[in-house]
C-alpha cells in the first residue's frame, strides 16, 4: 500500500512540475509561428542543459516565464560555448559571435538564430538594458582567453566572475519582470555569487579530466592548503592530495554559504513579486548540502547523480515547498 501511495505521489509531483508543457509556457507569446518556435527552442535548451534552473523557472508567474526562458537560454548558449567543440578557438568564436549579436539586436537587426530571435523579442517588449547581457558574455570571453595555467589570484576574483555570469541572470530576470528593488538586487548578487561559485566547484572534475588543470581554485586558497606548484614560471594546482583538495573546496563552499546566509538575512525585506526570481537560492543550498555529505570531495560520483546530487523527487519537493511558502 505504501509503495502504491508513493508511486501516486511521485506521479502527482511530476505532473505538477511538467504540466506546464512548452505550449503552456508560451501562452501569451506572439502569434508569430517563428517566434513561438524560437521560444519553444529556448525552453528545451534550458530543460536539456540547465535542468534545475528549468524547474525554478516553472515557479515564476506566467507573465515572467517567456522572458526568463529566453534570457536563460542565452546563458545556456554562452556557458556551453567552450564545451561544444574540442577546439577552444571555435568556442571563443562562438562567444565573440554572441557579443556581436547583442550589438546587432540592440541596433534592431535581425539574426537567424532561435535564441537570438527570442532575445530580440524580450529586449523589445521588456526594455532589457544591454549592460548585464554584455557583462555576462564578456566575462566568459575573458575566461575563454585565459591559458589553462592562468589561475585566479584571489577568492574575490572568482566571486567577480560568479557575479558576472550567475548574478547577472537574476538581475536581468528581475528587470524583465519590471521589478525595481535595491534589496532584491542585493539578494540577486549574493544568491548569484553562491550559485556561481558552487557550479564552478562542480565543474572541477570535468576540467581536470579534459585538460588536467583545475583552473577555478584561486591561488590564495591553493597556496594555503599546499596545492600550488610553481614550475617554469607558471603556477599549477596539484591533483595528488585529495585531503588538501577537499579543504580548499570547503573554503570556497564556505564563501558561497556566507553569501546565502547574507541573502537569508535580507529576504524578509524583499518584495513578494521578486521572491520567485530568487528561488535559485534553493539549488545553491542543495549543492552545499550535497558537498557536505561527501566531505567536500568534488570527485565523488554521488554528486553527478540526478539533480545536484539528490533524488529528483526530493529536489522537486523542496523547490515546491519553498515556492508555496513564498520564500527561498
Amino acid at each position: 500500500m505504501l509503495v502504491v501511495l508513493r508511486m501516486q505521489f511521485l506521479s502527482y509531483v511530476d505532473n505538477c512540475v511538467h504540466s506546464d508543457r512548452t505550449e503552456d509556457l508560451m501562452s501569451g507569446a506572439s502569434s508569430s509561428g517563428g517566434l513561438r518556435a524560437a521560444l519553444s527552442y529556448c525552453v528545451q535548451q534550458v530543460r536539456n542543459y540547465d535542468y534545475h534552473r528549468y524547474l525554478c523557472l516553472l515557479e515564476l508567474p506566467p507573465n515572467m516565464r517567456i522572458a526568463a526562458f529566453a534570457l536563460s537560454a542565452f546563458n545556456v548558449e554562452t556557458s556551453r560555448a567552450m564545451d561544444v567543440s574540442s577546439d577552444p578557438n571555435i568556442g571563443l568564436m562562438r562567444l565573440l559571435w554572441w557579443q556581436e549579436t547583442l550589438d546587432k539586436l540592440y541596433a534592431n537587426k535581425s539574426i537567424e538564430h532561435p535564441v537570438a530571435q527570442a532575445l530580440a523579442s524580450v529586449i523589445s517588449q521588456n526594455k532589457i538594458s544591454k549592460n548585464w547581457l554584455k557583462r555576462s558574455v564578456e566575462a566568459r570571453i575573458n575566461d575563454a582567453r585565459r591559458e589553462d595555467t592562468d589561475i585566479p589570484k584571489t577568492v574575490e576574483e572568482l566571486e567577480r566572475y560568479a557575479e558576472d555570469t550567475a548574478s547577472t541572470i537574476l538581475y536581468y530576470t528581475l528587470e524583465a519582470g519590471g521589478i525595481r528593488s535595491t534589496v532584491a538586487d542585493h539578494e540577486a548578487s549574493h544568491i548569484g555569487k553562491a550559485n556561481g561559485l558552487l557550479l564552478l566547484l562542480r565543474s572541477l572534475p570535468y576540467h581536470a579530466s579534459r585538460n588536467r588543470h583545475l583552473v577555478y581554485i584561486p591561488a590564495d586558497v591553493a597556496e594555503k592548503h599546499g596545492l600550488l606548484v610553481h614550475q617554469s614560471g607558471q603556477s599549477e594546482i596539484r591533483l595528488d592530495s585529495l585531503e588538501s583538495m577537499c579543504d580548499a573546496v570547503f573554503d570556497l563552499a564556505s564563501v558561497a554559504n556566507a553569501h546565502l546566509q547574507k541573502a537569508r538575512e535580507l529576504r524578509g525585506k524583499v518584495p513578494a513579486e521578486a521572491r520567485p526570481v530568487l528561488l535559485p537560492a534553493v539549488p545553491a543550498q542543495v549543492m552545499l548540502d550535497s558537498l557536505s555529505r561527501v566531505q567536500f570531495d568534488v570527485f565523488d560520483p554521488r554528486l553527478t547523480r540526478v539533480i545536484l546530487g539528490v533524488p529528483s523527487l526530493l529536489f522537486q519537493l523542496k523547490l515546491k515547498w519553498y515556492s508555496w511558502r513564498g520564500t527561498y
